[in-house]
């Protein structure tokens, strides 16, 4: 009795899963779930803190009836794209792109590079534009040389020509046929360069005074799987940061002069950045993204100068306001209240009533409180973004294989077939796409066979 071997899990992933993957419908549905959750992780703010979600997303009225701060946390919602359910959709979705790309794509491409051959009149009815031409009599026995010449003259219009007896098959632009493989290609690398990303990268925030030397170390955002390695060995030095103004006093644009130091102190890059021109070093980027005023530096009297804190102060949206309170008496029992706006070299001084005392511009003083008080610089900070993010180069190689898969796709698969079999020319064609052109350049060709054929005689004897 003859026993079945059972199938191997090679065989039975590739008869029952590999289909499955390969499913226009899924590929179609996962792509719509991967949108709808994108579009979940861009109503619903990322990485804020537990009292932001708990006030704006209260549990009593839920939002949609539903949606509260604590369905929020539980279904990662605050951190959607770092979800295990996420990254398992962009696998599911890449194992998909993979399993069409060998299952149809590849092998659509294997047959499109054979050569196929008409050795019968019946194979030209089921192409879109067929017919036939007349041999005269007196050139019956002149076979060869007239496939000869149809073989230059497709030649001539780049057609790559193949020919088995009486029979010739012409074919270009094949590589129309690769755009589909590039497509997917393309997206695999940006899904993988997302994951890369994900479960990698980092993401801290800075807010360095200007001429203060820092390490990096407010991380806001890291992968399960990141490495701090690229944030070691080095510091970050703000040399100078400045904001140009319009006439106006609106900011124009802000600057930092940015030096990267080891450890001994010894600068190994440096870069004037602003906003979208960042500092890469090592792998990581240094944005320019936020500003702030750091200090005052004042002297009451003759005293030595005093470095003050400004902090920022609530104006409930009424514009940026940083202050600081600076003591005119030993013992604190009086002082007066510093105001700035902007580096600009303005601030304004409040007594303990909150009264509008004077208005001091750096560099001068003003007498408060039986002292003088002298204004000598106002300092700003600079917010930096520092990002380490792997997946980025993967991101981008597959955007630019997107871009040129869509070149690639506007070259139309032309093949043209003939068989001459006695006094008749078979002629036909077909096209991917430029469905007219094809039809235009096929009639060109048949009156260049013989010009003494009018179009008139073409058009009827070439069913389109």
């Amino acid at each position: 009795m003859t026993q079945i071997a059972p199938a191997s899990p090679l065989r039975w992933f590739r008869r029952q899963i590999l289909p499955m993957l390969a499913n226009l419908r899924l590929a179609i549905l996962l792509l719509l779930l991967i949108a709808a959750i994108s579009g979940i992780g861009t109503v619903i703010e990322q990485h804020e803190s537990l009292d932001f979600y708990q006030a704006n997303y209260p549990e009593d009225p839920a939002l949609l009836g539903f949606l509260s701060w604590k369905v929020i946390l539980v279904l990662g919602f605050n951190d959607v794209y770092k979800t295990w359910w996420f990254l398992s959709l962009l696998v599911l979705f890449g194992s998909s792109l993979a399993a069409c790309t060998f299952t149809r794509q590849l092998p659509a491409l294997k047959a499109a590079r054979n050569w196929k051959f008409y050795h019968q009149p019946r194979q030209f009815k089921k192409l879109a534009l067929a017919g036939t031409l007349p041999i005269s009599r007196e050139n019956a026995s002149a076979a060869s040389p007239s496939l000869d010449e149809l073989q230059h003259s497709l030649e001539q219009r780049r057609y790559q020509v193949f020919r088995d007896g009486d029979s010739l098959y012409a074919r270009k632009g094949l590589i129309g046929r690769i755009a589909p493989i590039v497509v997917h290609g393309s997206m695999l690398l940006i899904l993988g360069g997302a994951i890369v990303g994900s479960v990698t990268g980092v993401v801290a925030q800075e807010m360095i005074p200007s001429g203060e030397t820092v390490k990096v170390t407010n991380f806001v955002e890291a992968g399960d799987w990141s490495s701090p390695d690229r944030f070691r060995g080095w510091s970050l030095k703000v040399n100078r940061f400045w904001i140009d103004y319009t006439p106006s006093g609106a900011i124009d644009q802000f600057y930092s002069d940015l030096s990267v130091v080891d450890e001994t102190g010894q600068e190994r890059d440096r870069k004037t950045i602003y906003v979208n021109e960042p500092l890469r070093y090592n792998g990581v980027v240094f944005y320019q993204t936020d500003w702030s005023i750091a200090n005052v530096n004042i002297r009451l009297n003759n005293s030595p100068v005093f470095e003050l804190p400004m902090e920022p102060l609530d104006t409930g949206g009424n514009g940026r306001i940083w202050g600081t309170w600076i003591p005119t008496k030993p013992d604190l029992s009086e002082g007066v209240s510093l105001l700035a706006r902007d580096l600009q070299g303005t601030a304004l001084i409040y007594n303990n009533s909150g009264e509008l005392v004077s208005s001091l511009r750096v560099g001068n003083a003003i007498d408060v409180n039986g002292v003088t008080l002298s204004l000598l610089e106002i300092t700003g900070a600079t917010g930096l973004q520092i990002k380490s993010d792997p997946g980025i180069p993967l991101v981008y190689l597959g955007f630019a294989l997107l871009m040129l898969s869509t070149a690639l796709s506007y070259a139309s698969h032309s093949q043209i077939w003939v068989l001459q079999e006695e006094n008749t020319l078979y002629l036909g064609g077909r096209t991917n796409r430029a469905q007219v052109s094809f039809e235009r350049e096929f009639l060109e060709w048949v009156a260049q066979i013989d010009p003494k054929i009018s179009e008139g005689a073409i058009a009827s004897s070439v069913g389109v």
